[in-house]
C-alpha cells in the first residue's frame, strides 16, 4: 500500500469530479432520444471516435495482462494479441465503409437488415442477451477484478470496496451522459493513461533495483525474455505463440475489440461517424495506437518487474494482505506501482482509474444499446417512448455493473478471461468475415456458430474448474478443437438449409454496396490491408529496438513504416 500524499488525492478527485461534469454536462443532449444517447447523433469526428476506441481497449487488466505475458513467455508472448492486428485491418479496408452506410443503431439491427423472417428475429434477439449481457459481464468482470488488484495493492481496499467506490462513479457518467459523454471522457482518460504510463516507466527503469535500460537489458532474469520473436527451436512457444496465432486464431475467433468483420463498440464507433471516411479513418488510427503506440511502456514495467520480483513467491511476500484469490502474475504491473513518488503515483494512479472507466464506462453504454434496441424496444415495448428507452437504458447500465462486479469473485486472472473470450469466440470469425458477401449465409448459420462455440468453450471451461478433469488437453489444442468443430458446424447448416429471403437480401445489397460489385477495388483494399500491417509492425518493433540499442534494425523497420505510409496514401483513393 502507497501513501498518497495531498497532491496526489487531489489529482485524483479532480479527475472524478471533471468526469462526473462531462456525465452532467452532456446529460441533457443524450436524453432527448435514443440516438442521441447511444450513437452521439451519428456526428462524431474520426479522432474523437479513434481515441475512444484505443481508451476502451486500454483497460485496467490490459497492462497486467501484457506484465503476465512478458513474465511467463518474454516479449514474444504478446504474439497472442499482437496478431489480432490482421483482424483490425481487415475490418478497416473492407468493413467500416459497409457498417457505415448500413444506417443502423447497433451491430446486431444487422441481422433483421441481412437475414429475414422469424429466424432474424430471433437471432437479433438472443444475442442481444448474449453478448449484450452475458458476454460483456465476462469481459466487465475481468476489468473489475483488475481494478480490484490494483487497488488492493496501491491502496490497500478489498475487492469489495474497490468495486463499489468505482462502480458510483462510472455508472453515474455513464448513465447520465451516454456516448457522447463516454467519448469526451476517453479522449480526457487516453491523455492521462498514456503520460502517466511512460513517465512511470521512465522512472521505475532509472530505479536504483533496476539500474537503468542497460542494466535492465543484460540482467540474467531479463535477457532470455527480449526476443520479439518466439524461439523458432521451441516447437511449443512456436505454436503457441506464433502459428496458432498466425494460421488460426485473428480469422476465426471473436474478441472484444478485434471482432472479424467489425463488432461490439467498435461497430459502435463506426456507426456514429459523421460518414463512411470518419468511419475508416477512425479505425485505422485506433489499430495504429493499439499495436503500434501503447505497448512497449507495458512491456519494459513487466521486464522490470522480472528484477525487482523475480517470482511470484516474491509478489506475495512483499504483499501479504493479497488475497489469495487475488494472487497472480497480472500483479506484478501494480506492485512496480509502489516504488512511484508522490505526484506520480497520483498521475499513475488516475491513469489507472481513468483505464478502468473508460473501458467499462464504454462496455456499459454498448451492452445497454444491446438491451434497449434490440431486446426491449424490439420485443418488448415496440412501442416505446424515446423517454422509456433512454431509461431502460439507463437502468440496464446499473445492473449489467452489479454483475460484472459479482462475477468478478469467480475470476482469477487477466489471462483466465482472455483464454475464456477467445474459446467462446472460436470458430465463428470466419461467418462474421463472409456474411457480408456470401448469400448462402442465414440466420441458422449464425444460431449454429453461436450455440457451438458457446458449449465447447463452456464444457473446457468447467473442465478446467474440476480438481479432478475429465480430461487434459492443452489450451491450444482447446482453441484449434473448438475453431474446427465450430466452423464445421456452421458451414454444414449453412449448406443444409436455405438462404434468406431474396428481396431481403437484395435490399441488404443495395444499402451497403450501393448497386455497386462487391469485390469492387478488393485487390487496391488487399495491397492497402497488407502494407498497413506491416507498416504497423514496422513500427512497433523499430520502437523496441530503439529502447534495446539496436539502432541498425530501428532504422531499417522505421524506413520500412515509413514506405508503407506513402504506399497507403498513393492508393488510398483506389480503396475509398
Amino acid at each position: 500500500m502507497v501513501n498518497l500524499s495531498v497532491l496526489d488525492i487531489g489529482i485524483i478527485i479532480t479527475f472524478f469530479i471533471v468526469s462526473l461534469v462531462i456525465g452532467i454536462w452532456v446529460s441533457k443532449q443524450a436524453g432527448k432520444n435514443s440516438s442521441e444517447f447511444f450513437l452521439s447523433g451519428r456526428n462524431m469526428p474520426w479522432w474523437l471516435l479513434g481515441v475512444s476506441m484505443v481508451a476502451t481497449t486500454f483497460a485496467a487488466d490490459t497492462p497486467g495482462l501484457v506484465t503476465e505475458l512478458v513474465r511467463q513467455s518474454g516479449v514474444s508472448g504478446n504474439w497472442v494479441w499482437w496478431a489480432f492486428l490482421l483482424t483490425g485491418m481487415l475490418t478497416v479496408f473492407f468493413y467500416a465503409k459497409l457498417w457505415r452506410k448500413s444506417g443502423i443503431s447497433t451491430d446486431l439491427e444487422f441481422y433483421e437488415l441481412r437475414y429475414s423472417g422469424k429466424p432474424a428475429s430471433f437471432l437479433r434477439g438472443f444475442r442481444a442477451i448474449y453478448l449484450g449481457v452475458i458476454f460483456n459481464i465476462i469481459t466487465m468482470a475481468g476489468v473489475c477484478l483488475a481494478g480490484a488488484k490494483i487497488a488492493n495493492i496501491l491502496l490497500g481496499l478489498s475487492q469489495e470496496q474497490a468495486l463499489l467506490y468505482s462502480s458510483i462513479i462510472v455508472v453515474i457518467y455513464s448513465s447520465l451522459g451516454g456516448l457522447k459523454g463516454v467519448l469526451i471522457t476517453d479522449f480526457i482518460q487516453f491523455i492521462i493513461a498514456m503520460v502517466g504510463s511512460i513517465w512511470a516507466t521512465i522512472y521505475i527503469v532509472n530505479l536504483p533495483e533496476v539500474g537503468g535500460i542497460q542494466n535492465l537489458l543484460s540482467h540474467d532474469n531479463v535477457v532470455d525474455k527480449l526476443d520479439i520473436l518466439p524461439d523458432f527451436s521451441n516447437s511449443e512457444a512456436l505454436i503457441t505463440l506464433f502459428i496458432i496465432p498466425f494460421a488460426v486464431q485473428w480469422w476465426s475467433t471473436w474478441y472484444p475489440g478485434a471482432e472479424p468483420g467489425g463488432g461490439g463498440y467498435i461497430a459502435q464507433r463506426m456507426l456514429a461517424a459523421k460518414d463512411e471516411k470518419n468511419a475508416t479513418w477512425a479505425t485505422l488510427f485506433f489499430n495504429f495506437a493499439h499495436y503500434a503506440l501503447r505497448p512497449w511502456p507495458w512491456i519494459v514495467v513487466g521486464l522490470a518487474s522480472l528484477i525487482v520480483f523475480p517470482s511470484l513467491e516474491s509478489i506475495n511476500a512483499a504483499f501479504p494482505n493479497l488475497n489469495a484469490e487475488m494472487q497472480g502474475e497480472d500483479v506484478a504491473y501494480a506492485a512496480m506501482m509502489t516504488y512511484l513518488p508522490a505526484g506520480l503515483i497520483g498521475i499513475v494512479l488516475t491513469s489507472l482509474i481513468a483505464a478502468f472507466m473508460s473501458t467499462i464506462s464504454t462496455q456499459l453504454n454498448w451492452g445497454s444499446s444491446y438491451v434497449v434496441n434490440d431486446f426491449y424496444a424490439r420485443f418488448i415495448n415496440k412501442g416505446a417512448t424515446e423517454k422509456q428507452k433512454v431509461l431502460i437504458g439507463r437502468v440496464s447500465t446499473v445492473l449489467l455493473m452489479l454483475c460484472a462486479a459479482l462475477f468478478s469473485f469467480y475470476i482469477k486472472s487477466a489471462k483466465d478471461v482472455f483464454d475464456l473470450l477467445l474459446q467462446i469466440g472460436a470458430g465463428t470469425g470466419l461467418l462474421f468475415i463472409v456474411r457480408w458477401f456470401w448469400s448462402r449465409v442465414n440466420p441458422f448459420s449464425e444460431i449454429a456458430a453461436m450455440v457451438v462455440s458457446f458449449v465447447i468453450a463452456f464444457v473446457f471451461f468447467i473442465n478446467g474448474k474440476l480438481e479432478a478433469p475429465w480430461f487434459e488437453i492443452a489450451g491450444y489444442w482447446q482453441l484449434i478443437i473448438g475453431v474446427l468443430i465450430t466452423t464445421l458446424a456452421w458451414i454444414l447448416v449453412t449448406i443444409m438449409t436455405s438462404s434468406s429471403d431474396n428481396e431481403a437480401l437484395k435490399t441488404f445489397e443495395s444499402i451497403v454496396f450501393e448497386g455497386k460489385p462487391k469485390f469492387e477495388n478488393f485487390k487496391y483494399k488487399i495491397l492497402a490491408f497488407i502494407v498497413a500491417v506491416v507498416g504497423t509492425y514496422s513500427f512497433l518493433f523499430a520502437t523496441g529496438y530503439f529502447i534495446y540499442g539496436a539502432a541498425g534494425k530501428a532504422l531499417i523497420l522505421t524506413v520500412t513504416t515509413v514506405l508503407c505510409v506513402f504506399i497507403l496514401i498513393r492508393s488510398w483513393k483506389k480503396i475509398q
